[in-house]
This record gives structure tokens, C-alpha cells and sequence, in this order.
């Protein structure tokens, strides 16, 4: 037997709940951006994906306008830092409302690394990171999703396997879940996509 929830029927809070306990897990954007009067911030936003390979476009969405979201249309510049298992304390500290005249690498103790291409720095303890220009926000409902056009992604070289991808036992990528739950890194398994049907 299954329960039924709609939108009209449970409360909008609720109802948040409800689907980020069900699409789970999410990979975390961990975005920082520059004020236009030269104040980083930095924030975790777990609704994130690629949104094309050609050209190479990411995604992530702000729930209501953020200080993330300002400085991008200020700026048109912003940077995705890998949230990983090691900077788990970090990237939740990140998440809290400091004002927007606050750094949160200062708050929190992170160190800042220049970009090769744009403006924000990036997160030096971050093993990857992947620089950004604003391509389009869309707005949907009471959020924002925010497109960017790739400039550059760097990897830190220990990260990297003989193939020069990203190693991902190597990266320890964090994730969210529902409430105030987080997804370490999971058991892999992997498996060649079929040529053929069966």
C-alpha cells in the first residue's frame, strides 16, 4: 500500500522535505562568487548537475535569492568546488547566513586560491574545481537555476588515475540527503554499457 502526497495537499515546507529525502543522493556545488565590491562568498547548493557537455554547461539551483546568486548577475563569474568527506566540517559551516559583508573562507578557515579564469577564488583544500561564466538564470517557481558556461576545470594532479580522469575513490565525494543527513562515499561497482539490447 502506498501513501499519496500532492502539492495542494501538505504544506510547502513539508513537501521540500518530502522531495529532498526522495531524490537522494545529490552532489553538492559548493559555488563561490565575488561580490562587485570584491567580498568572496561561498555556499553549498545540492540541487546540481551538468546541463550539456557541448558546450560543457553545469547547473545548480538557489532556493530563494542568495548572496550567491546576487554576485553571479553582478559579476558573471563564479566557481563549482568539489565538496569532499575531508571538508565535510567546512562545507557545512559554509551553509550557515553570514552576512554578505562576511567571507565565509575567513569564517570558517578556508584558504583561497586565484582562478585561471575568473574572478572568484577558488577553495585551495578542494581537489577540483570548475570555473564558470554565467550563461542564464531561469526562474522556476520560488527558485533559480543558474547556468554557466565552462571556462576551466583543474585538478589537483594526486587526484587524478592513469587516465587522467578524476579518481573518485581519490576525491571522496560528499553528498545530501534527507533532513541533516550526508552521503560518504559508497562502495563502487562498475560495469560496461551494452552495446547491443538484449
Amino acid at each position: 500500500m502506498r501513501r499519496t502526497f500532492t502539492p495542494q495537499t501538505v504544506d510547502e515546507t513539508t513537501y521540500y522535505k518530502l522531495l529532498t529525502s526522495t531524490v537522494v543522493p545529490r552532489p553538492i556545488a559548493w559555488v563561490s562568487t565575488i561580490s562587485a565590491d570584491g567580498v568572496p562568498n561561498l555556499a553549498p547548493y545540492s540541487f546540481f548537475t551538468v546541463a550539456s557537455s557541448v558546450p560543457p554547461v553545469v547547473q545548480f539551483t538557489s532556493i530563494g535569492r542568495k548572496d550567491s546568486l546576487r554576485n553571479i548577475e553582478a559579476t558573471g563569474e563564479f566557481v563549482i568546488n568539489l565538496a569532499t568527506e575531508a571538508l565535510f566540517e567546512e562545507v557545512n559551516a559554509t551553509s550557515a547566513n553570514y552576512e554578505s559583508s562576511i567571507s565565509e573562507f575567513s569564517a570558517v578557515g578556508l584558504a583561497e586560491e586565484p582562478s585561471e579564469t575568473v574572478r572568484p577564488p577558488r577553495v585551495a583544500q578542494s581537489p577540483v574545481s570548475i570555473e564558470a561564466t554565467l550563461n542564464r538564470v531561469v526562474e522556476v517557481g520560488n527558485a533559480f537555476v543558474v547556468m554557466g558556461d565552462v571556462t576551466m576545470i583543474t585538478v589537483q594532479a594526486e587526484h587524478l588515475a592513469d587516465d587522467d580522469l578524476p579518481a573518485f575513490d581519490s576525491l571522496a565525494p560528499l553528498s545530501r540527503l534527507g533532513r541533516n543527513e550526508w552521503g560518504l562515499p559508497p562502495a563502487v561497482r562498475t560495469i560496461d554499457r551494452p552495446t547491443t539490447p538484449r
